[in-house]
């Protein structure tokens, strides 16, 4: 059986165990040491108190996750988030990243929030390919951003609109306080995507 679903503190260690080939071989994150086991526990209960955090689960095991974080710290910033998703090298190409931003995006839409943005380290033909089918643009480059193993490396910054109402909004809508036939549906709409 194959599902999306929120994650929880057990499963820290599985995520941990995808995010570190990104981290010791590949520019794709600009994090160049993989966090403890602790912090990434961590990291991902702090993302739960106010963003979704997913996981894609097959079997019982996990075969990726996608989160969204802030976008920037002062307050007009709110109703923005930035994406990430990663998925075990086993696992791509099964539609597991399309899942899990489907339900990411329907689950930020019910939560209140407006765009989505995400930061690409470039050439990476597979995420820009995937970010295009989700419906982002290309909104621009920062050349030159990152140094990471011996070479300078350009982000390029993609954006997608969640909701395009101009009525003034509310906060968004924390994770725990979020209605759970609504997280329900829209975890849903990632899972009926895919074809595992």
């Amino acid at each position: 059986m194959v599902e999306i679903r929120l994650a929880g503190p057990a499963d820290a260690p599985a995520c941990r165990e995808i995010y570190a080939p990104f981290v010791r071989d590949s520019a794709i994150t600009f994090e160049t040491e993989l966090p403890g086991e602790a912090a990434f526990a961590e990291r991902l209960s702090e993302t739960l108190e106010q963003h979704p955090w997913l996981v894609c689960e097959h079997d019982g095991r996990v075969l990726g996750y996608a989160y969204a974080s802030p976008h920037r710290s002062r307050g007009a910033y709110k109703w923005a988030v930035e994406s990430s998703v990663y998925v075990a090298e086993n696992a791509r190409r099964c539609g597991v990243a399309g899942g899990l931003y489907q339900s990411l995006f329907a689950v930020l839409e019910r939560q209140g929030y407006r765009n989505v943005y995400a930061g690409i380290t470039v050439p990476n033909p597979p995420s820009t390919a995937l970010h295009d089918a989700m419906g982002f643009d290309r909104v621009g480059t920062y050349e030159d951003v990152g140094y990471k193993h011996g070479e300078w490396h350009d982000v390029e910054w993609w954006a997608r609109s969640l909701r395009d109402d101009d009525e003034p909004p509310s906060a968004p809508i924390p994770i725990p306080e979020l209605d759970s036939d609504a997280v329900a549906s829209a975890l849903a709409t990632g899972t009926n995507a895919l074809s595992l």
